[in-house]
């Protein structure tokens, strides 16, 4: 059964109509992803569907009785309400604490945040998450999610998506996330030149079914269908998961990647960088710093040895708060480290995109605000003009004339991401440069940076991006090192999972050893049995076993944080790299066993 028809719905804002003739339905269980350029019309279907806009002309039908939630780009929210209020409208406590539904959303969604707390104060990705966290409580048959992976982290991403799978209504969802795409919806509609395309499987499918088309109807534009192929080789040459989807005949897409060489040639791609770097590019030698200076805010690195070197592409991954962008600070040379040595190659040009987009002209026009930088760039083996470089990042024709005061805000992202690369950069530090770009955008943004020979450190939470242009993830885990992560952003969620566990049992060690140090003190230097049912001399030998195995997990701890940086080094050497982490799971079973013991002891020493 269709929950939502949409018949002949026309709607358009000035002359050219964001939908025509527009007829689709939604069914019960369906997810469907909805991609197109920014201002195609994706958040005016979906707003139809909704029943938020209605179409100048057309027809609307809703299920009867239908549940539909939806949530919009803006949060308006009540700034005087609480968020307990607006997140579990009204239910008693009983109730929703007793709902493992509930709990799991607020803890995966609301996790730092007071329900007791007003809304007006929260920042704007906590509201955000309010908002989501308002919707998905929820019973809902179908449910409208207008870019819903903004202000989150990877780790909340993630849940997101298993939760989406896991729930058994139908969901329609905006998002420039292609890795959300692929995990969670099985059709996907193309919002372009007022007409909806829809295609069976998530991204992947779409990318394949898109190319199919193309290569069938003999489309004349021969670059954009290399920009396809190429894309399609790297999905194919990824992980298995994202071909598993496609419904339909695959072996035309096959043939046309049948000789495609991989995205990037590394190795050219190094020798350039390495012609034009040197040797040294940046060494962290024996590095601390905090987030808020010098011994204030959360830790980021503590005496921190790391080495980045020409060519090298990484992808820098952490939660919200972890330090990414003090570290990309620390290496642009806009904060200094507590203790330690940053050594910057004499060679490196460096252009540096912070999430505080530097200020723009409004007075100056789009082309003219490029070609102040430079006329001409050499990307790869091909010299690029400004209008050319315009043109591939979206600013085709009149736009290139628009004043930048008229630019929205994906835009001026575009923009600003092009004068870095104009400006001839051999060093490019990358601080969420995803945001706000569509998915057009971002094939074309990823394949200039295919051909841009440097070194190139990127945050951000766009899964699909790391995997697509960095080569080598490393992650902030919070424990002062920069991890190195051979399995990517699986690896980092499965070490953050555990590391759950780890902490959990860390603060039950606290706990003990605080029960521990309070039963010492009433034992004082009485020889009659103590509170805990241990003898003075008993008490005394146990205290001492208990120091023996917290300097046996210093020392654990220092073979791990040594085994991580020979990791780090050995990056290139795959053998070595499979010794390595042989001996690191080894060391990691070590210690969780001498902190199984640790935590018993200080048990029967608390009493």
């Amino acid at each position: 059964m269709n929950l939502v028809n949409l018949e002949s719905v026309t709607l358009a804002y000035g002359p050219k109509p964001l939908l025509h003739e527009v007829s689709l339905g939604v069914a019960e269980g369906d997810r469907i992803g909805v991609v197109g350029r920014n201002g195609g019309g994706k958040t005016t279907l979906i707003s139809v569907l909704a029943g938020v806009l209605r179409p100048d002309s057309g027809r609307v039908t809703h299920a009867r009785d239908a549940r539909i939630g939806f949530l919009a780009q803006r949060d308006e929210l009540d700034p005087d309400r609480t968020v307990g209020e607006l997140v579990l409208d009204g239910r008693a406590e009983h109730e929703w604490a007793g709902d493992a539904r509930i709990r799991d959303i607020l803890a995966s969604l609301l996790p730092d945040v007071d329900l007791s707390a007003q809304v007006g104060p929260l920042s704007g990705g906590e509201r955000r998450r309010v908002a989501l966290a308002r919707l998905l409580v929820g019973e809902h048959d179908l449910i409208i999610l207008d870019e819903p992976t903004n202000h989150l982290d990877i780790e909340a991403i993630d849940w997101l998506a298993r939760h989406l799978v896991a729930r058994r209504c139908a969901v329609v969802v905006v998002t420039h996330d292609r890795w959300f795409l692929d995990a969670v919806c099985t059709r996907t509609w193309e919002v372009v030149d007022g007409d909806v395309h829809r295609y069976e499987g998530g991204y992947a499918a779409y990318v394949l079914a898109k190319a199919e088309r193309a290569r069938l109807a003999a489309a004349a534009e021969e670059r954009r269908q290399n920009l396809l192929r190429k894309e399609i080789a790297w999905l194919r040459r990824g992980p298995p998961a994202r071909t598993s989807k496609p419904k339909f005949r695959i072996e035309a897409a096959q043939a046309l990647i049948a000789n495609e060489p991989p995205p990037r040639d590394t190795v050219e791609l190094m020798a350039f960088a390495s012609a034009r770097l040197g040797k040294t590019v940046y060494d962290l030698e024996r590095v601390t710093l905090h987030a808020g200076g010098p011994g204030t805010g959360p830790l980021v690195l503590r005496d921190c040895t790391w080495q980045l070197g020409p060519g090298d592409r990484i992808g820098l991954i952490g939660v919200n708060g972890s330090g990414k962008t003090t570290l990309l600070r620390l290496l642009a040379g806009e904060v200094a480290p507590d203790s330690g040595r940053v050594v910057r190659g004499k060679t490196v040009r460096l252009a540096y995109l912070s999430q505080e987009l530097a200020e723009l002209d409004p007075n100056q026009r789009v082309l003219t605000a490029v070609e102040e930088i430079r006329k001409y760039v050499r990307v790869g083996k091909r010299e690029w003009t400004a209008s050319q470089l315009l043109e591939r990042l979206g600013f085709r024709g009149e736009a290139q004339w628009k004043l930048i005061r008229d630019l929205s805000g994906g835009e001026r992202r575009r923009l600003q991401i092009l004068r870095l690369l104009m400006d001839d950069p051999n060093v490019l530090l990358l601080d969420e440069p995803t945001n706000d770009l569509d998915i057009e955008t971002l094939n074309e943004l990823e394949d200039l940076l295919d051909g841009w020979a440097g070194t190139l450190v990127v945050v951000s939470h766009d899964r699909y991006f790391l995997e697509r242009v960095a080569d080598r993830c490393v992650a902030l885990l919070g424990d002062g090192r920069l991890s190195l992560l051979p399995g990517g952003v699986d690896e980092y969620l499965a070490r953050r999972a555990s590391g759950t566990a780890v902490t959990a049992r860390a603060a039950e060690a606290a706990r003990a050893a605080r029960q521990a140090e309070a039963a010492a003190k009433e034992a004082g230097q009485a020889k009659a049995a103590t509170p805990s049912g241990l003898s003075a001399k008993e008490l005394r030998e146990a205290q001492k076993e208990l120091a023996r195995l917290e300097r046996r997990l210093e020392r654990l701890a220092e073979q791990e944080s040594r085994l991580h940086e020979a990791m780090a080094e050995a990056a290139g050497d795959y053998t070595r790299l499979a010794e390595l982490d042989a001996e690191l799971k080894e060391i990691q079973a070590q210690r969780e066993a001498v902190e199984t013991e640790w935590l018993e002891l200080a048990e029967r020493i608390g009493g």
